[in-house]
């Protein structure tokens, strides 16, 4: 059976994968009006991919710790506190739609891997950086 973990963050999605790849992550440019930079990443044995397009987050990433600094454990454990307050936010009226659009579809019972959790995590953190917002357990 396959999941599926859909996640909309500002432009974060996770979306199932649709060919077969080994994980990858790299930074893209994409034309049209203004050149969009993005940091994707897939899973090929769990089928799921994040593709992230905010300007900033390929540069933020590159200055941050390699996904060997952390344990997978702590990356899930923190993924699950910080989706569980992002949720909460989007049923939260006092919270911008602009930045809490719709709700995240992360199972913590679901291994999605290192690399998805690593990016999950280190977005969490840009995004509280970039957008002013406190997530517990976060220091910015």
């Amino acid at each position: 059976m396959k999941r599926v973990l859909f996640v909309l963050l500002i432009t974060l999605g996770l979306v199932q994968c649709t060919t077969p790849e080994k994980a990858v992550m790299g930074a893209q440019q994409e034309n049209s009006d203004k050149e969009i930079e993005s940091v994707r990443i897939a899973n090929d044995s769990l089928e799921y991919e994040i593709i992230i397009t905010d300007i900033g987050f390929p540069r933020f990433l590159n200055t941050q710790p390699p996904q060997d600094y952390y344990e997978i454990n702590y990356l899930e454990r923190r993924n699950h506190l910080f989706v569980s307050e992002y949720n909460r936010r989007v049923l939260n009226i006092r919270f911008s739609r602009d930045l809490y659009p719709q709700r995240i579809e992360y199972n913590p019972s679901v291994r999605y891997g290192k690399e998805v959790n690593y990016l999950l995590f280190q977005y969490f953190r840009y995004f509280s950086r970039e957008y002013n917002q406190n997530f517990p357990g976060l220091r910015n």
